[in-house]
């Protein structure tokens, strides 16, 4: 994943309402959610549910589909996991992280003041 499109998808998902539609549309799996069924689970008026929808397909994590009269979103997952990956691309030095090596990367870090 080139630079650029990290941030056009880290920026798509720095609103409350946004990450929760990924994250709903995430949870819905390939089957995804039709517009109104969207806008009635996140309380969202219609106006801004499309506002939301443009912005995340924009930046690439969403897709849209027609079903007879209806669209469907459904989130898209190779670019979830491209964003993912290009996060973690650095992770534990460089080394590939293993379950025993990733909880390094999560170690509190430790209070370097010296006591009296």
């Amino acid at each position: 994943m080139e630079t650029h499109a990290a941030v056009d998808a880290l920026g798509a998902l720095a609103q409350e309402h946004r990450l929760s539609l990924f994250r709903l549309l995430v949870q819905a799996g390939v089957a995804g959610m039709p517009a109104g069924a969207i806008a009635e689970r996140l309380r969202v008026p219609n106006s801004s549910l499309s506002f939301h929808l443009a912005h995340l397909t924009r930046a690439g994590l969403i897709e849209q589909r027609r079903n007879g009269r209806s669209l469907i979103y459904t989130a898209n997952y190779a670019q979830m996991n491209a964003l993912v990956g290009y996060l973690m691309e650095n992770c534990c030095a460089g080394a590939e992280c293993s379950p025993a090596t990733a909880t390094g990367c999560d170690a509190a870090p430790h209070d370097e003041r010296k006591s009296a």
